[in-house]
């Protein structure tokens, strides 16, 4: 292949898609709006009054604190030295004064200062990177404030208090990867005597995930009313999920119905990593019963297992992050880790529990960032349920 064809191809596949009016809004529209985005901070009450020349020095230091002050410490620090260093480099090639001839049309020249050659094309490139770090800035500092408001959109849809009653304690607990994130609990009052808990885990992370994960509790909130079996509940969220969510995705979910009166519970585990239940003399049991993660198929059958929880019994249903999260040395925190956590703190009310478990991922994993979204819902039960009110005898009929 000739030079000049490789070129030209390099060239069209750089430029491909790229119009004039690409161009045009970036200098315009786009650089407009990204200063309206940081300048928005500075009181115009500031400026007024202002000779030109003091005004305009005035809104320049202005906007550039207001812009480097959204970078973080070591950004910014960074952002300094290479400000410092371009002011060295253009000192250095600083020439004294004279005729500059105009890069473009150098017939023309105007007196000024005078660079040494070279000099124009440097600074128009450091101010054209400049330009594009503001670019992105900008729209990254917008997205964030998008994404802060749907992570309180999120949570807000979550269960705010724990649920304590009739010698049941139910409490989750969530914390997202990132702003947002595709892990899910819920607590759902079926009737005066049994509580519907699902905890649920998306694949992927960030806004895809938490679209999902949303989708799920609208869907779930739905179909709850209509008092279903657990294996039927499953099997419809599973076919609405596959109708909904695109390839490739899928939400594992651990979905039961536990009964206040007798603590019985009767279970289905859609591929969730199986929940622990501590019994009261120290036992671990696993719930791993039900069938695969929602959305993998069209169509698919799940099962359900009964167990019953006794006082002093507390299950722990929680997502992969939890037992996934490493240290320093990469070495996850694992299901003994959590069974560990669970063994020391069992003795606490189902809220601090949770927060206790929490506390035990985050102490293993250090300073290291968590890669995936934490949660876990608790379930205890602290003693018998208290018998039924005698039913009031009917009142006489009426003389």
């Amino acid at each position: 292949m000739a030079p000049a064809d490789g070129a030209r191809r390099f060239w069209d596949t750089y430029t491909q898609d790229l119009t004039v009016d690409d161009l045009q809004r970036l200098f315009t529209r786009d650089t407009h709006e990204a200063y309206d985005y940081f300048a928005r901070s500075i009181d115009p009450k500031t400026l007024a009054g202002l000779p030109w020349h003091r005004r305009l020095l005035l809104q320049s230091r202005l906007f550039f604190t207001a812009f480097t002050s959204r970078l973080s410490p070591a950004r910014r620090a960074l952002f300094g030295i290479a400000l410092v260093c371009a002011s060295v480099g253009m000192f250095e090639l600083f020439d004294g004064f004279g005729i500059n001839r105009l890069p473009l049309i150098p017939i023309f020249g105007v007196p000024g200062p005078v660079w040494t050659d070279g000099t124009f094309w440097l600074f128009t490139g450091f101010v054209l990177v400049n330009l594009l770090v503001l670019l992105e800035v900008a729209d990254r500092l917008s997205l964030k404030h998008d994404l802060e408001i749907a992570r309180e959109i999120q949570l807000a849809m979550l269960p705010r208090d724990a649920f304590t009653g009739r010698g049941i304690e139910v409490a989750g607990r969530t914390r997202p990867a990132n702003t947002v994130g595709g892990d899910l609990y819920d607590i759902l009052t079926l009737d005066d005597d049994r509580l519907l808990l699902v905890l649920g885990d998306v694949s992927g992370k960030g806004s895809p995930a938490a679209l999902l994960m949303a989708l799920l509790l609208a869907m779930l909130r739905t179909l709850a009313p209509d008092d279903l079996p657990p294996p039927t509940l499953v099997a419809r969220l599973n076919r609405l999920v596959y109708e909904q969510a695109p390839g490739a995705r899928f939400i594992t979910c651990f979905l039961a119905i536990v009964d206040l009166r007798t603590g019985e519970l009767t279970y289905v585990n859609a591929g969730q990593t199986p929940p622990l239940l501590r019994r009261a003399d120290g036992r671990v049991e696993k719930l791993q019963t039900g069938g695969i993660a929602l959305g993998m198929f069209d169509a698919s059958d799940y099962e359900q297992a009964d167990t019953r929880l006794d006082p002093g019994d507390v299950l722990v249903a929680y997502s992969d992050g939890i037992t996934e999260a490493e240290n320093d040395q990469e070495r996850p925190f694992d299901e003994d880790g959590l069974e560990q956590a669970l063994q020391r703190y069992a003795s606490s009310p189902a809220p601090d529990l949770a927060r206790a478990l929490f506390g035990a991922v985050e102490q293993h994993a250090g300073e290291r960032k968590m890669a995936d979204d934490l949660t876990v819902l608790v379930v205890k039960r602290t003693d018998a349920a208290p018998p039924p009110l005698p039913a009031e005898p009917p009142p006489p009929p009426p003389a």
